[in-house]
C-alpha cells in the first residue's frame, strides 16, 4: 500500500470512531452487507443501473483509487457511465472473493450506525466472443451506513490494483465452462436472509444476462402453485381433505368412481394415480394407473386437476389468485404463470440442448399450475425465505407442509408441494426440481440451519452442476443430501 493511502486510511478511522472486531461470518449485520454488496456490484456496476447506484451511495461519497484518484459522487457517477459503462463490447464486470469479505461494526454511545466492510474483488472483461476472460484484481474498504432505514455507501477505498490470483479465480466461472452451462442463476440464503444473487453467463449468447434476468423454471412451478393453495386452505378457503369433484371431474374419469377419492392432499403429495401427462398415453386422455392414496407417482396432470376445481370455486384464474395470496405479499414483481411481452422479452434467458441449439420460448396465455413458472433468482429466493419463516401458513398447515406424506425412497419422502429429506438428527431439507427442455432448476431449504440455495440453468443437462453447488453452499448436509439422491 502507499503511504498517501496508508494517510487515508488513518484519516477515515479517526473519523469514524473506534473499530470493533470483526463480526462472526454467520451474523446478521454481516449476511446484510454481503447481500448489499453483491447487490450494489451486480446491479450497479455489472448490469449498469446508474439510476441504482445514484440512490445507494451518500450525497457526500469519498471514493478513492488509487490509480484514479479523488472522486466526488458527481465525478463517481460520470466516470461509471464513460469507463465501466461506455462500451458494451467489452465490458468490466466486478465479482468478489468471497472467502475474504470481513465486516466491523460501527457504534456511536453503543448504538450501530454504521459498518466497514472489507475484502478483494476480481475484474473480468466480457468481450465478444470472449466472455469473462480475467482482467486484474484489488482489494476494497466499504463504509456503510444506515439512512431512513436504508443501508448506503459513504466512504469507498479501491486500492492495490494488479493482476489476478489464479489461486482464487472464482471455481464457479470454470465449472460453467468445463460442463458447457450457458447461463446460470444461483442464490444463496444464510441465517434465514438472501446474501447472495449471481447470474452468470448471458440471456441469449450475446446480451449479458443481469442479476435480475427472467428464467422458465419449469416444475419448480409446483411449490408455488401448493403455496397459493395452502395459503388458502390456512385463511379457512379450502379444505385439505375435501373432494375436488365437488368443484371439477375431468370428462375423460367422470365414470370411473375413483375420481370421487382425489383431494387436494393427495395431489400435493403426488398420490392421485394419475401420469404425469395424459399426452404419454396413446389415445391422450387422462386416466387411473392405480388407486388414489395407495402409493407414490409423480404427476403435472395432477395439479392442473387442481388449478381447474380451484378456478371454479373462486372464479378467479391461477394467476390471479397466486397475486393476490402470494406474489403481491412478498414482492415477487418479477414472477408469472403467463407470458408477458412488454416485461418479459428483454430480460428472459433462452434455453438450450446440450449440442447448444436454442428452444422457441414458451409464452402461456393461460396458466399451468404444474409447468412454464417465469421468474427471477431474487423472487423465487424470496418465496423460499417466506416458507421458511412461515410468513404465509397458519402453524398447522405449515406443519402438515412439511410432514411425510409418502415415500419415494429410503430417506426421502414427498410432503405437500416439497419432497422431503430426512438427515437425521431431526433434521430435514425441503427440495423440488424443474426439468424441461432448455431448463434444469432446482432448490433446497434447511429449515433447522435457515439454510437455502437457488439453481438455475438453461440448457438440457444443466443438473451436471447440481452436485458440486450443493456442496459448495450446504456444506455436510449438501453432502447427506447427494447419499440419499445417490443410494
Amino acid at each position: 500500500m502507499t503511504k498517501q493511502l496508508g494517510i487515508i486510511f488513518l484519516i477515515l478511522f479517526f473519523s469514524i470512531g473506534n473499530l470493533n472486531a470483526q463480526i462472526d461470518k454467520n451474523s446478521p449485520l454481516f449476511l446484510e452487507l454481503k447481500k448489499q454488496d453483491s447487490i450494489f456490484f451486480e446491479r450497479g456496476f455489472n448490469n449498469c443501473d446508474i439510476a441504482y447506484l445514484e440512490k445507494t451511495v451518500t450525497d457526500n461519497l469519498k471514493f478513492y483509487h488509487d490509480n484514479g484518484g479523488f472522486q466526488d459522487k458527481k465525478l463517481f457517477l460520470e466516470r461509471t457511465k464513460q469507463n465501466i459503462c461506455g462500451n458494451p463490447n467489452q465490458k468490466p464486470i466486478r465479482k468478489v472473493i468471497e472467502s475474504s469479505l470481513e465486516v466491523f461494526p460501527l457504534y456511536n454511545n453503543g448504538e450501530l450506525y454504521g459498518a466497514i466492510q472489507t475484502g478483494e474483488h476480481q475484474f473480468f472483461i466480457r468481450e465478444k466472443g470472449k466472455e469473462d476472460a480475467i482482467g486484474g484484481q484489488a482489494k476494497f474498504t466499504t463504509v456503510w451506513t444506515k439512512k431512513d432505514g436504508n443501508w448506503m455507501m459513504s466512504d469507498v477505498l479501491s486500492y492495490d490494483h494488479g493482476n489476478p490470483k489464479s489461486e482464487v479465480v472464482d471455481n464457479i466461472e470454470q465449472l460453467l465452462k468445463d460442463n458447457h452451462i450457458p447461463t446460470l442463476g444461483l442464490g444463496v440464503i444464510e441465517d434465514g436472509k438472501l446474501t447472495q444473487i449471481k447470474v452468470y453467463g448471458t440471456l441469449n449468447g450475446k446480451t449479458s444476462a443481469s442479476y435480475n434476468s427472467l428464467f422458465n423454471v419449469a416444475s419448480l412451478t409446483k411449490p408455488v402453485t401448493a403455496m397459493t393453495v395452502l395459503r388458502l386452505v390456512s385463511l379457512g378457503k379450502w379444505n385439505l381433505d375435501e373432494p375436488l369433484y365437488k368443484y371439477w371431474t375431468d370428462p375423460d374419469i367422470a365414470k370411473d368412481a375413483r375420481n370421487k377419492k382425489l383431494t387436494t392432499r393427495l395431489i400435493l403429495s403426488h398420490q392421485t394415480g394419475f401420469p404425469n401427462w395424459r399426452w404419454m398415453n396413446k389415445d391422450n386422455k387422462l386416466n387411473f394407473e392405480f388407486d388414489p392414496g395407495t402409493k407414490y407417482q409423480y404427476s403435472g396432470e395432477g395439479f392442473e386437476y387442481l388449478r381447474k376445481a380451484i378456478e371454479n370455486k373462486f372464479h378467479k384464474s391461477l394467476e390471479e389468485l397466486a397475486k393476490e395470496f402470494v406474489f403481491q405479499p412478498l414482492g415477487m414483481n418479477d414472477t408469472s404463470y403467463i407470458w408477458n411481452e412488454k416485461k418479459d422479452a428483454d430480460r428472459i434467458v433462452i434455453g438450450y440442448d446440450k449440442d447448444g441449439k436454442a428452444y422457441d420460448i414458451v409464452k402461456n396465455k393461460t396458466a399451468s399450475a404444474a409447468d412454464d413458472l417465469t421468474t427471477s433468482v431474487e423472487d423465487y429466493s424470496k418465496f423460499l425465505i417466506a416458507i421458511m419463516n412461515n410468513e404465509l401458513l397458519s402453524n398447522s398447515v405449515f406443519e402438515a407442509m412439511k410432514t411425510n406424506q409418502v415415500q419415494t425412497k429410503k430417506d426421502k419422502y414427498f410432503g405437500l408441494g416439497f419432497e422431503i429429506y430426512d438427515l437425521g438428527n431431526n433434521e430435514i431439507a425441503l427440495s423440488h426440481g424443474g426439468s424441461d427442455k432448455g431448463v434444469n432448476t432446482i432448490v433446497f431449504l434447511l429449515p433447522k440451519t435457515k439454510q437455502g440455495l437457488v439453481i438455475f440453468t438453461n440448457v438440457d443437462d444443466g443438473y451436471n452442476v447440481y452436485r458440486p453447488l450443493i456442496k459448495k453452499y450446504l456444506g455436510s448436509k449438501g453432502d447427506k443430501i447427494i447419499d440419499i439422491e445417490t443410494k
